[in-house]
């Protein structure tokens, strides 16, 4: 009997042997699976409902386009840290629920990270609207 080659397997993952537009529109529904399960989660569902009023703020708030991009980007990038967060959380707890310090360290540097993000666009909103309102 012949050992079998790697290459002659089929693949753990499906979407691996997908091509073309086949692979994106599988990559898209997984990627709305995502956006479905950071929807459970009530740090990402606070953001969220923060971006529907943020997003179009920045159109009004944004004096060029670039503005509008700096305002609009620092608020969707505050979201994509926290999904990326609760990925970390997610794949921590998989492994199992005990305290590691190694597990507090993933999940401690991923929060740190949201934290960041949300510095960041503060400090963005914070010197459009000073901007805009006391420098003329």
């Amino acid at each position: 009997m012949q050992p079998s080659s790697p290459h002659s397997a089929a693949p753990a993952n499906p979407q691996k042997a997908r091509s073309g537009l086949n692979r994106i529109w599988h990559a898209a529904g997984y990627s709305m699976e995502g956006l479905r399960a950071g929807w459970n989660e009530k740090a990402f569902r606070q953001e969220a409902i923060a971006a529907m009023v943020l997003l179009p703020l920045s159109l009004w708030l944004g004096r060029s386009w670039m503005e509008v991009a700096l305002l609009a980007g620092s608020v969707v990038i505050v979201m994509i840290v926290e999904l990326l967060n609760t990925g970390i959380e997610t794949a921590i707890d998989r492994i199992g629920p005990e305290w590691h310090d190694l597990s507090k360290r993933a999940k401690d540097m991923g929060s740190a990270a949201v934290l960041l993000a949300l510095l960041l666009c503060i400090g963005i909103w914070a010197a459009a609207l000073f901007q805009r309102f006391f420098h003329g």
